[in-house]
């Protein structure tokens, strides 16, 4: 069935959620109220920049730096080469179109380690107001919570065109998977229904693609979200605000995605002397956990390397030419001997399913000698995928992870 709704031809308004009040974790009181973002509002003379990701200089495995900002081509090579998990701290909100020396410079600033830049606005469905993002999907996935980074089918239904909107959303528009809807922003624009996912954004209630996004007429380029594992977000707030301009506003993303759970300092061989109670909820919280109980002596950081250069953190699932299966890319026959049912899944072990996956895959690396520490890690890991390419680039992307977020 195909539904449209009609909706009224609007312009776009405000990103209604990025005016958060301050219990939800806005830093700064300017920040209280309505953010009010229309296309006229780009900062005159400034051309829109095309650049959606930067990160601070560092040498990658190569020993080569990556330059802060470059084209979209040459950083896209540079996330396809060295991939991350990105766990993002800080969304900020400009008055207006980004500018890309105004990225690079939040990029370079003390701490942190990536932003990436997403369109924004509010659009209409049915007469209701709908705070939407528009992203590019390749990038954003590694941005978003673990069980959404993991279903591909919300990055299909955003390379389609679709909106994805968070559950909550759904059921206050009644949308329904399949259906058609007039969705009004800029321009009005018939938009299928892609389904539901955690977005990891409070009051952001709906994401579109790239293209979906130009074709709505989002703003270009009106907030960054921002991974600094080490800041203090009061002061990195103020340095932003100094870049974006005193009507900018800042969300804490910090609270809604640790549940109470500080950020573990570890490094090589070490694991937080606490994992979260319950199930994970987060890709950071799975690795730490897995490798916590599963092997002690085994960093976090080196399930999280395999997690990524095996299947990008559950965007290629395989099977691979060899038949390996799932997030942690485990052969049938392997998973057989060491399949677990790990925080509190039911039924058997699945092979599918990261949170049995991940702490699998720190079990047979136990096994198979990281159990000693880092000095088995090489062992362990060439069990793994028998490959000395392969063991120097865990090591390396591990070693990253470590410097990161340790």
């Amino acid at each position: 069935m195909r539904r449209l709704l009609p909706c009224r031809a609007s312009a776009v308004a405000a990103i209604a959620a990025m005016a958060i009040g301050g219990a939800a974790g806005v830093l700064g009181a300017s920040a209280a109220g309505a953010l009010t973002v229309r296309p006229s509002a780009a900062r005159s003379g400034v051309q829109r920049a095309h650049l959606t990701v930067a990160w601070r200089p560092s040498p990658n495995q190569f020993g080569q730096i990556v330059a802060p900002v470059a084209a979209v081509q040459a950083a896209n090579r540079a996330v396809r080469r060295l991939p991350k998990v990105v766990l993002p701290d800080l969304f900020a909100v400009a008055s207006g179109t980004i500018t890309a020396a105004e990225l690079n410079r939040i990029g370079t600033l003390p701490g942190v380690s990536s932003v990436l830049a997403v369109d924004g606005g509010r659009v209409s469905i049915g007469g209701h107001a709908v705070s939407t993002i528009g992203v590019d999907a390749a990038l954003f996935r590694s941005w978003t919570p673990a069980q959404t980074a993991a279903r591909q089918g919300v990055w299909t239904a955003l390379g389609r065109g679709e909106l994805v909107t968070t559950p909550t959303a759904a059921k206050k528009l009644g949308l329904q998977g399949g259906d058609v809807y007039q969705v009004s922003g800029a321009r009005q624009v018939s938009v299928g229904f892609g389904g539901t996912a955690d977005l990891g954004i409070p009051r952001v209630d709906a994401v579109v693609g790239s293209a979906m996004s130009r074709a709505l007429g989002l703003v270009s380029q009106v907030g960054v979200l921002v991974s600094a594992p080490k800041a203090d977000l009061t002061k990195l707030g103020a340095q932003i605000r100094a870049v974006l301009g005193r009507s900018s506003q800042f969300l804490s993303l910090r609270p809604a995605r640790h549940a109470g759970v500080q950020r573990a300092q570890v490094s090589l061989g070490q694991n937080p002397a606490h994992v979260p109670a319950g199930r994970p909820n987060n890709w950071l919280q799975l690795f730490q956990a897995s490798a916590a109980l599963y092997c002690p002596q085994l960093s976090w950081t080196v399930l999280a390397a395999i997690a990524q250069i095996e299947s990008g953190d559950g965007q290629n699932m395989g099977p691979s030419s060899a038949g390996a299966l799932g997030p942690m890319q485990f052969l049938p026959s392997t998973w057989a001997r060491w399949g677990v049912v790990a925080f509190g899944q039911p039924g058997p072990p699945n092979i599918w399913n990261a949170w049995d996956a991940v702490p699998a895959a720190a079990d047979y690396l136990c096994a198979s000698g990281a159990s000693q520490g880092p000095p088995g890690y090489a062992a362990a890991i060439f069990s793994y995928n028998h490959a000395t390419w392969y063991v120097a680039e865990v090591l390396a992307l591990a070693q990253e992870y470590a410097q990161v977020y340790g």
